[in-house]
């Protein structure tokens, strides 16, 4: 984006903006704010279904009464969606990790659909 304002009054002052990328805010009090985004990092189809998952399973979760099984389960998909989010992928340690959190907490997440989605993806990730 390229803009440029030139006040009746050049002594006066004025704004130049050039090339900027990202939101730019002007503001008052001559506050400048500049935001830059990058391009997400690209993801395995079935790395993005398990993240979709991991995402519902932890909405899931906070209606279950709290317990060590679904602390425990709640890090490890945090940390998966985290992974996940900022390199495009999860590791297959984590992804183990959490087939065993997953498996853990079965007991109180068993009759979920999200926790079925999330143990369908890490099949289709680990095999099996």
């Amino acid at each position: 984006m390229a803009e440029h304002h030139t006040p009746a009054n050049p002594a006066a002052g004025g704004i130049h903006v050039s090339n900027a990328g990202g939101n730019v805010t002007i503001g008052d009090h001559n506050t400048v704010s500049y935001t830059a985004r990058g391009s997400e990092p690209a993801r395995d189809p079935r790395q993005e279904e398990l993240l979709q998952a991991v995402r519902a399973l932890r909405a899931d979760l906070t209606r279950l009464v709290a317990s060590e099984q679904t602390a425990a389960l709640d890090a490890e998909l945090s940390g998966a969606q985290e992974e996940i989010e900022g390199t495009g992928a999860a590791a297959p340690g984590r992804l183990t990790r959490l087939r065993q959190a997953l498996a853990d907490a079965g007991a109180v997440t068993g009759l979920f659909a999200s926790a079925a989605a999330v143990g369908q993806a890490l099949g289709a990730l680990l095999g099996g």
